[in-house]
């Protein structure tokens, strides 16, 4: 039977359409039976029609095909035969036709300069590429000339011609300044299209003389700039000042005053003009005005409305733009200048032309042996194009004959076609504006029967709901499908049944008796296969004891119930939420197997509580209201929830709406304020309820809104300001017709997962949106920005598709639009996705180092191409690592620390690198996929620093008056060493600091011996190093001279604090004690005859009361004479004057009278000898002063003991 071509019928199965095909046959996607089908070439890839390249780089001109077998691939150059083997500067990429022209090394780009075509031949045809033109960009110098300065008067307008070289492709034009600095523009001042620069009125300011044209090249990254222009402006008050200094009294002359003048068109010039544009280009008119006041422009379309939505202003509203024009924004075109003096106006006729574009554009055909079909090629353009025909790249006219094909004008007619009618055609379009050219294949297949779906797969399903058991098959002629039940049973035929094209049996509502075996059978002309599959069928789950509707007062206890009833090899699972949310984390919430107990409860838990019950194949969910009430302190009316609706039913049953009705319950004491309507669809998921409306409490009837295929019950729900009500008995069933879906499936996503691939992704539609049986969906990808066609594919039971062997990360569009055995839903909107990413190709190139200071470098470097990332760019990666420190020549384990730069940038800062170190660093690019190669490794190195403390300071052999320091050198010394600084100073008995002695160590020394210290004396030291960048951090040590060594114990030192050894207490001791007896007792004899003495009056000579003493040394002297004085009763009541001796010829006054020995001995240099002699000079205070150096510890002393015993 003769069957239609047409992309794909309303009722195929899983659908690879090869290339672009528009079958009578459908191919399902199956890798192993794809790769066994033959297929003519198709071309994949090529590069544009107008090719303009780089000539410093080599040229690449692509040609990708596909076929099986693989095609082969030559060239023509010029209309005749590119023999690439005789060009050692060409060569072809290995399995491709893609070209590569060697430019790097010698070739020149403009003796390759031509227009390429492209073949790809296997044995069932040969497809062509489009005629390929390639020419090299060119960004010629600016011609020298000579450039005078422009002298204008204040007020006039001026024209600053560009003139750039003709470049290709022409150059992007802008004004700047010796600075770099783009020129201000204004409504008065303004750039063209043409590049020059228009001043519609010049004043004072715009004196200068840089006004510098520049030119971009884009395609060579190249800019030109054109010798600066000179303006000078005169205003009238300076150019009368000149005039009058320069003219006699009697001359009457003087320049007229800045004058306010109409507008004049500058550009463009005279009243009228032409343009033409091509469709689907952008149209730009421009008119710029002279005049003072500056003009303002206004356009108008002559006879319409300028196009909404299309319709752009630019360069201060003086240049129209208009995008996507076409045939119908031909027209007149008016701007019109105006200002304060009057208005000027230009009228541009523009006319819209048309390149050749697709009306309907032919399709690659699938056949049968003996099948017939068409390729159809229609296309339009103004003027209207000419259709071409050619059979494997030849004329059709000159092409072999093939009896089964018929040229009609746009359309190839093919009747009972044969294998050998296999071939590719070209269809060529074209007008004096451009040209089509598209190729569609025609490939006929002879292939026995074949069944995909895999043997005895198992399909479970619940009771009562749709069965689908897949037959994907293929053949060609097409197979018929036929299923049995059982191995020997009949087959299958009536109304309890649907039987899909794509070979899929479906059960409408499954019961127990459809379990079993089922045979599908796939026969044609050339054989016969069959295969089985099993069905089971799963009893549903339900609850059979629902959570009730609780009231319960503050700090009770409440128990829900939820069990259920289940088929017994399903696991099921319960779940419990809470406002449709977790539980809350509280151990009051008890969760039992078939209840939930909440203990001692708040307010807060007021709410609705859901059973949740799931299984692999189904769930069922139940609800119940909390109310948390206080107690009533008096009995109260009693407020419930309204009893639940009853009798309801339905009429006007339509295929979108039915009317439903309704008995109220009882209210319990708190009015009705809406209900609640909910539906049930027993064909796609019995048990779950869904909302479907609310309407006042006043309404007991409601007309509801429906869709196709759904199998509906309805119930209603009772609001009150208490709660809901339970849900009402459900209502009589009603299965709606089926029709074709009203909507195409959300979030549809196209990523590649691997660099040839894409996956297209996207949310199915949910039963009830089938809107019928056998629910499918077309997913549809082209390359965007190619010329090139849909490719479609149709799948089932899906939501993911994979197309294979696309280019690495290049733009798509993708759609995806559902479709069932009733038709397709409506046109769906296209996004845009990407193939897969691949590691980048390029390192980061140009990396430069900056060290900042001995711990900081900046790292710079160039960014590489965008078209090298291969994938979505998210930054650089700077591995850096120290290869050995400066200082010590010691290489260690290699730790490489990364950092990482989001986005495009080009410089980080490298922080915490280690002083006087070599360092190596590289950089690579990141995108989605990962890493690309690194840079070349870059070597800087990083200067010196402040050294780390000395990794040790040991105080070793102390004697009377010397200390031994031993060191070690830095860790990290950070550079050279210079010197070591010590520093010391003493600690006395209360902790308080001496004066600070520094001393300066050659770096070479690792120990020192300090000598002339004080015995018995504490010192703290600070130790440091230095390099030539100054001093590290200190470390420090403290430490104590010994004393006496037949009395006391050599001091003790450590690492840490030095501490002083145990010493003797000399006022334990047998013989202390008894001298200071006798010391005691000498002093009361004293007191004694002092004070009798005294009584009796008189004088007395002072030197009898210095001979009772045993010291001499403490006789009073007179203070002018030093002579001894003598007491008297006269003076009994004066101040005792005393004076004392000074051995060293020092005088000490003493100010007060005190004959206790407490001030001698404790000056600065009192000290008693070895055999415990005083030595030194007498203290001249009574207090003790602190010690302006070195202190001693405060070793035992008769003296001492004295004071602590007077």
């Amino acid at each position: 039977m003769t069957k239609k071509m047409s992309i794909s019928t309303s009722k195929t199965s899983l659908v690879l359409l090869l290339c672009q095909i528009i079958s009578a046959l459908d191919v399902p996607l199956d890798s192993k039976l794809l790769e066994e089908l033959s297929q003519p070439p198709t071309i994949t890839q090529q590069s544009p029609k107008d090719y303009i390249v780089d000539p410093r780089e080599n040229i690449v001109i692509q040609c990708e095909a596909k076929g099986k077998p693989p095609p082969s691939f030559s060239w023509t150059r010029n209309g005749t035969h590119f023999d690439i083997d005789k060009d050692a500067q060409v060569t072809m990429k290995p399995n491709s036709g893609t070209l590569v022209i060697n430019i790097m090394n010698g070739g020149k780009a403009e003796a390759y300069e031509g227009v390429y075509q492209c073949t790809a031949r296997n044995e069932r045809g040969a497809a062509i590429s489009n005629n390929i033109v390639v020419r090299p960009s060119r960004s010629p110098l600016w011609t020298k000339e000579k450039l005078e300065p422009n002298h204008v008067r204040e007020g006039d307008s001026l024209v600053l011609h560009c003139r750039p070289p003709v470049g290709l492709p022409p150059p992007i034009i802008f004004w700047m300044d010796n600075a770099f600095q783009r020129l201000p523009q204004s409504e008065r001042v303004s750039q063209g299209l043409n590049g020059d620069l228009y001043f519609s009125n010049v004043q004072p300011e715009d004196t200068r003389e840089d006004y510098i044209c520049y030119a971009r090249f884009n395609h060579t990254q190249t800019i030109q700039q054109k010798q600066p222009i000179s303006v000078k402006v005169f205003s009238m008050d300076s150019l009368n000042d000149t005039i009058a200094a320069n003219l006699s009294d009697t001359d009457i002359f003087g320049a007229k005053p800045v004058t306010e003048r109409q507008p004049v068109l500058l550009t463009p010039t005279g009243s009228t003009s032409t343009k033409v544009e091509l469709r689907g280009n952008v149209l730009l008119l421009e008119c710029i005005a002279a005049g003072l006041p500056t003009p303002v422009i206004r356009w108008i379309k002559e006879g319409g409305e300028l196009p909404a939505n299309r319709t752009f202003f630019e360069n201060f509203k003086k240049t129209l733009k208009i995008i996507d024009v076409s045939e119908a924004d031909s027209g007149n075109y008016k701007c019109i200048a105006r200002n304060a003096l009057g208005s000027v106006h230009h009228v541009i006729s523009v006319t819209v032309k048309a390149a050749p574009y697709w009306i309907t554009a032919p399709r690659n055909l699938v056949l049968s042996p003996g099948e017939d079909g068409t390729l159809i090629c229609r296309a339009n353009g103004n003027p209207k194009p000419s259709i071409s025909w050619l059979a494997n790249g030849v004329p059709i006219a000159i092409a072999p004959e093939d009896p089964s094909r018929k040229v009609d004008g746009d359309t190839i007619i093919f009747s009972h076609v044969q294998e050998r009618s296999s071939a590719v055609y070209q269809c060529n379009a074209s007008n004096e504006y451009g040209y089509l050219l598209a190729n569609a294949f025609v490939n006929v297949l002879a292939e026995p029967p074949r069944i995909l779906t895999p043997a005895n797969k198992l399909y479970q399903v619940i009771a009562d709901s749709p069965a689908l058991l897949d037959c994907a098959y293929f053949g060609s002629p097409k197979p018929e499908i036929e299923w049995f039940k059982g191995v020997k049973g009949s087959i299958l035929r009536g109304n309890e049944y649907v039987f899909h094209d794509n070979g899929t049996l479906e059960i409408p509502v499954a019961q127990k008796n459809n379990a079993g075996t089922y045979t599908c059978v796939a026969r044609n002309e050339l054989g016969k296969i069959q295969n089985e599959v099993q069905l089971e069928i799963k009893d549903p789950t339900m609850i059979i004891k629902q959570p009730e509707y609780k009231v319960i007062q503050r700090y009770g206890q409440v128990s829900f119930e939820c069990i259920i009833k289940h088929d017994s090899t399903l696991l099921p699972t319960v779940t419990w939420l809470k406002d449709n949310d977790e539980l809350p984390d509280d151990e009051r919430f008890l969760v039992g197997k078939d209840n939930l107990t909440i203990m001692n409860v708040t307010d807060k838990d007021d709410g609705t509580y859901t059973c949740i019950v799931n299984t692999t194949l189904d769930s069922v969910s139940a609800s119940a209201v909390l109310t948390v009430v206080a107690a009533p302190p008096t009995p109260a009316i009693i407020y419930a929830r309204p009893n639940p609706p009853f009798d309801l039913e339905l009429t006007g049953q339509l295929e979108r709406s039915i009317d439903l009705s309704w008995l109220p319950g009882d209210e319990n004491n708190s009015p009705i304020t809406s209900f609640v309507i909910e539906f049930e669809d027993a064909l796609h998921e019995p048990g779950v309820w869904r909302y479907q409306t609310e309407v006042p409490g006043s309404q007991t009837t409601a007309q509801l809104k429906l869709s196709p295929y759904v199998n509906y019950s309805f119930r209603v729900i009772a609001v009150n300001r208490i709660g809901r009500s339970q849900p009402s008995e459900p209502s009589e069933q009603y299965l709606t017709k089926s029709a074709s879906p009203d909507e195409n499936p959300a979030n549809v996503q196209g990523i590649g997962s691997e660099p040839d691939n894409l996956v297209i992704t996207w949310e199915p539609l949910k039963g009830f949106q089938s809107n019928g049986p056998g629910l499918q969906y077309k997913v549809s990808w082209r390359q965007k920005d190619v010329d090139d066609e849909w490719t479609s594919v149709i799948v089932a039971n899906v939501s993911k598709y994979i197309v294979s062997g696309t280019p690495t990360f290049v733009p798509y569009e993708v759609k995806v639009q559902a479709l069932n055995d009733l038709g397709y839903a409506p046109e769906p909107s296209e996004v845009i996705g990407h193939s897969g990413e691949d590691l980048p190709m390029v390192a980061p190139g140009n990396v430069q180092v900056h060290v900042i200071n001995s711990t900081l470098a900046k790292v710079h470097w160039d960014p590489v191409p965008l078209k090298s990332v291969r994938g979505h760019l998210q930054g650089y990666k700077v591995y850096y690592w120290k290869v050995q420190s400066l200082s010590r020549r010691s290489r260690r384990h290699v730790e490489k620390k990364i950092l990482t730069f989001r986005g495009n940038k080009t410089f980080g800062m490298l922080p915490g690198l280690e002083p006087y170190s070599s360092y190596k660093l590289n950089v690579r690019v990141v995108n989605g996929k990962g890493e690309g190669p690194a840079s070349p490794d870059k070597v800087f190195k990083t200067p010196e620093g402040v050294p780390s403390s000395p990794s040790f300071l040991k105080i070793t052999n102390p004697t009377l008056d010397s200390l031994t320091l031993e060191w070690g050198s830095p860790t990290h010394p950070n550079g050279v060493l210079t010197s070591y600084t010590l520093k010391f100073q003493p600690i006395n008995n209360t902790h308080e600091l001496g004066p600070l002695v520094e001393i300066r160590i050659p770096a070479n020394e690792s120990s020192l011996i300090l000598k002339n210290l004080n015995y018995s004396t504490r010192y703290k030291f600070y130790f440091n190093a230095q390099t030539s960048v100054g001093s590290g951090s200190q470390i420090t040590e403290e430490a104590v001279t010994i004393m006496d060594e037949a009395g006391i114990l050599r001091p003790a030192v450590g690492a840490g604090k030095a501490m002083a050894s145990r010493q003797v207490d000399i006022a334990t001791q047998g013989w202390f004690i008894g001298l200071m007896c006798a010391v005691a007792l000498l002093i009361l004899i004293l007191l004694i005859v002092c004070f009798i003495r005294r009584n009796k009056g008189g004088k007395y000579p002072v030197k009898e009361k210095e001979d009772a003493h045993a010291d001499p040394e403490i006789q009073p002297m007179k203070e002018d004479d030093g002579t001894f004085g003598e007491y008297s009763d006269a003076e009994d009541h004066k101040p005792l004057k005393k004076g004392s001796r000074t051995p060293s010829d020092r005088t000490v006054k003493k100010e007060d009278s005190d004959d206790s020995l407490v001030d001698y001995g404790e000056g600065v240099n009192g000290q008693f000898n070895e055999d415990g002699s005083f030595i030194g000079q007498y203290s001249g205070k009574k207090e003790k002063e602190p010690a302006e150096g070195n202190e001693s510890s405060e070793a035992p002393s008769p003296v001492n003991a004295m004071n602590s015993f007077v």
